[in-house]
């Protein structure tokens, strides 16, 4: 397929892409910051979500309310997310309002006014957001079980912070850190569908003009993930929640092409194993799945479940046996075809997508330094093989790295070390 990436790199640091998507008439441009919740110290945990939420109540030139109404006569498809490893901006436009959409958009990133009145009303938002990951079992579990796997690491500390750490953010520490990490050399803009690079590059340039642009050099130790087994008893919950981990490759790693189609063939689609051992032969849960998470440095790879409290035994024992199972007898050829023909399909059906193009662009840029073609990644796709993805589960499902998180009246449950023997 033809390729219509364009890239520039500024010399205050600022790296442009563009992907001309020809027969489209919106575009979606957005600004990335390769800063997110791991570049954090732990006293400033949650930063980075929480200048992702502030900086849309005003800059030097714009209001709050200005900032919504402009939002939305453009179309209101404005997006912002903080993950581990970067925060995203983006907004998807009629091609004819570029020039506007980056404008309102580089605003808000670059000009933010960070009033102490608005920082204060943004930690309220921001507290009961807090709760409502505690009013969501699985979401509950998985920040309880972060914690436990990267214990006192920068991974396992919540996205979104801490109640003690986010009520700690006054103006004068959120401008500071934003003026640090939030500034040029550490930004990528990228923008995808009926884009001209040239008028995006001049955009760019007039936005952002200054040429002090250098990151604030960030070092983090290599995480190193625990083996926890975590029970945790939440005796209002119908549902028991589980959680199954393991270590898994990295985004860099060039295992992690046999790794995405192992993930996909245990748990990552209807016809994958623990789909129809648990769920379709079974009826032990309605939410069953597994599948990988991955950083640039480490991986996870995590199978979940909710069931009956007292069906979870039978649920933990047939998960692990399909781990042992696939470390011990190699994956069929079917199960390679279906997981190749969906990875492929899933990758053919995102080129429709703006968002999905920009957004792919920003995180290659930040997490690999180089554009990755689709044809690039379906070729290594395709020659993935049977042996290749049994060298992945028998090199990382192992006893000594297994762990296991559970959440809900689990009066009786237990787990020790020796049930999760491989």
């Amino acid at each position: 397929m033809i390729d219509h990436v364009q890239s520039t790199k500024l010399p205050n640091g600022i790296a442009i892409l563009t992907e001309h998507m020809p027969g489209l008439r919106s575009i979606t441009a957005g600004i990335w910051v390769r800063r997110g919740s791991r570049h954090e110290s732990p006293e400033l945990n949650g930063i980075c979500h929480f200048i992702e939420h502030s900086v849309f109540k005003g800059t030097s030139r714009r209001t709050a309310r200005d900032i919504a109404i402009e939002s939305d006569r453009l179309g209101g498809q404005l997006d912002a997310y903080t993950t581990h490893e970067m925060t995203g901006f983006a907004i998807k436009v009629a091609d004819t309002d570029l020039a506007g959409a980056f404008d309102l958009l580089a605003d808000v990133l670059a000009n933010p006014s960070f009033a102490q009145i608005d920082l204060e009303r943004e930690q309220r938002v921001i507290l009961e957001e807090m709760k409502m990951v505690e009013d969501t079992p699985d979401e509950l579990l998985g920040e309880l079980f972060n914690a436990a796997y990267f214990p006192d690491q920068p991974l396992g500390r919540p996205i979104e912070g801490t109640q003690e750490t986010v009520s700690y953010f006054d103006q004068e520490t959120t401008l500071k850190f934003h003026a640090r990490e939030f500034c040029p050399g550490n930004l990528v803009v990228a923008a995808a569908g009926n884009v001209d690079h040239s008028q995006l590059v001049d955009l760019v340039n007039r936005a952002f003009p200054c040429s002090n642009g250098l990151p604030h050099p960030v070092t983090h130790a290599a995480p190193f993930p625990a083996a926890p087994i975590l029970i945790e008893q939440k005796k209002e919950l119908e549902q028991a929640h589980l959680i199954i981990a393991t270590p898994w490759p990295t985004a860099r790693c060039v295992e992690r092409y046999a790794a995405s189609l192992l993930g996909s063939i245990i748990g990552g689609s209807a016809s994958s194993r623990l789909w129809q051992k648990i769920r379709e032969e079974r009826g032990l849960a309605y939410s069953v799945g597994a599948g990988g998470t991955t950083f640039s440095d480490i991986g996870v790879f995590t199978v979940y479940a909710g069931t009956s409290p007292e069906q979870l035994d039978e649920v933990v024992d047939l998960s692990l046996a399909e781990l042992r199972r696939i470390v011990r007898e190699s994956v069929t050829e079917e199960e390679m075809s279906v997981a190749k023909e969906q990875a492929i399909s899933s990758i053919l059906l995102g080129l429709e997508s703006s968002s999905a193009r920009a957004g792919t662009l920003a995180r290659q840029e930040i997490i690999h330094g180089r554009r990755i073609s689709p044809d690039e990644i379906i070729s290594r796709l395709q020659s993935v093989t049977r042996d290749e993805v049994q060298h992945v589960a028998q090199t990382f499902f192992n006893t000594e790295s297994l762990a296991l998180g559970a959440l809900g009246n689990l009066n009786g449950f237990r787990v020790d070390r020796s049930r999760l023997e491989i």
